[in-house]
């Protein structure tokens, strides 16, 4: 059923004719519970969105009856947040389901434009000392410039013959590699990765590890799924003493930051749940989805939201550990894991 504020006339999107046009939409005359329970965000937030993308949404609709950026951002936030399919979306807001597709398409390309200024690795030593200080309160581990995870998020099947997007549980995917901080903001987040790819592989033809590698100081921290690295700590596969134990309850309760944090973006933007269905478009545009809700976490924290007010709380998974040949072993990075474990754990 179609919400009473959209006025849109479907005879003039077809026809051009009529009173009404699209550039009049009155977005001050929505009710405030109104626009949380169809479009997820608060006025003051969706208005500071349109501000932010007007200049590119205008750019993409220089027609005479352009759809207005405000119709465009409310259609985009209705898909991104129901997790519903355009049609239905469309008739909610009033305008046809060839509309509501340019518009989530218009929005996405948009928001992943400005994903460099709202997803940003920084390591300037006051940022550099200002992770350290908000992730030791978090469990006492030191030296945390961040917590990395590659999740999935299922797709429908490519129309090629593409085996790389199978993931190993049998389903179509594209891989993101994340990394936040003690907040829930993300630092870096790679959308683009075909779901049949090892965590291990994501990495190391990731920006992030040649951003780090070079690190002289701090770490991130990542599961069992990952090499251990001077500048990636990862938990004892078999802990033998107290010490060695403290150390990996410090980093389980640590690295569950990136867990939430994902968790809550797919609470929030329902068409990144697997279990309300999958993304209806190709591996290229489902990245651009997925980016483009990363984008939207971070502006939304940055503006006073709670990361993780919507977290589910399913159990977590857990994950499988790295069988690790002895030739890609770092003698460097286990002494330096040896060193922390030892001054700080003990």
């Amino acid at each position: 059923m179609a919400i009473p504020i959209a006025i849109l006339d479907c005879d003039l999107l077809l026809h051009g004719r009529g009173h009404k046009t699209l550039d009049r939409f009155d977005l001050d005359s929505v009710p405030d519970n109104l626009l949380l329970t169809q479009f997820g965000f608060p006025r003051e937030f969706i208005l500071y969105l349109v501000e932010i993308l007007r200049e590119a949404l205008c750019r993409r609709t220089q027609r005479s009856r352009a759809i207005s950026p405000e119709v465009q951002v409310l259609a985009a936030l209705g898909f991104y947040t129901s997790g519903s399919f355009q049609t239905s979306m469309g008739d909610t807001i009033g305008i046809s389901q060839a509309s509501m597709s340019r518009c989530v398409s218009n929005v996405t390309r948009a928001l992943v434009e400005k994903a460099p200024m709202f997803i940003t690795l920084n390591r300037d030593p006051s940022s550099t000392e200002q992770s350290f200080q908000e992730f030791q309160r978090v469990a006492g581990f030191p030296g945390v410039l961040g917590v990395l995870d590659c999740v999935q998020v299922t797709i429908k099947a490519p129309n090629s013959e593409d085996s790389s997007y199978v993931n190993k549980k049998g389903f179509h995917s594209v891989g993101c590699q994340l990394v936040c901080d003690a907040r829930g903001l993300l630092l870096s987040a790679e959308t683009h990765w075909p779901g049949g790819l090892r965590d291990t592989e994501v990495l190391e033809r990731s920006a992030l590890q040649k951003h780090l590698q070079d690190a002289e100081e701090g770490w991130l921290l990542g599961d069992r799924r990952y090499p251990l690295r001077k500048w990636l700590m990862t938990p004892m596969d078999c802990p033998e003493s107290p010490e060695e134990l403290q150390y990996n309850l410090a980093h389980t309760a640590t690295h569950e930051i990136v867990d939430r944090t994902f968790r809550a973006i797919q609470t929030r933007f329902r068409c990144l749940d697997g279990t309300k269905g999958y993304l209806q478009y190709s591996p290229e545009r489902s990245s651009s989805i997925l980016l483009a809700c990363c984008v939207l976490h971070n502006a939304s924290l940055q503006s006073g939201l709670d990361a993780w007010t919507l977290e589910r709380t399913d159990p977590l998974e857990q994950p499988e550990t790295l069988e690790q040949r002895p030739e890609d072993r770092d003698s460097r990075a286990e002494e330096l894991r040896k060193d922390l474990i030892l001054k700080h754990f003990s």
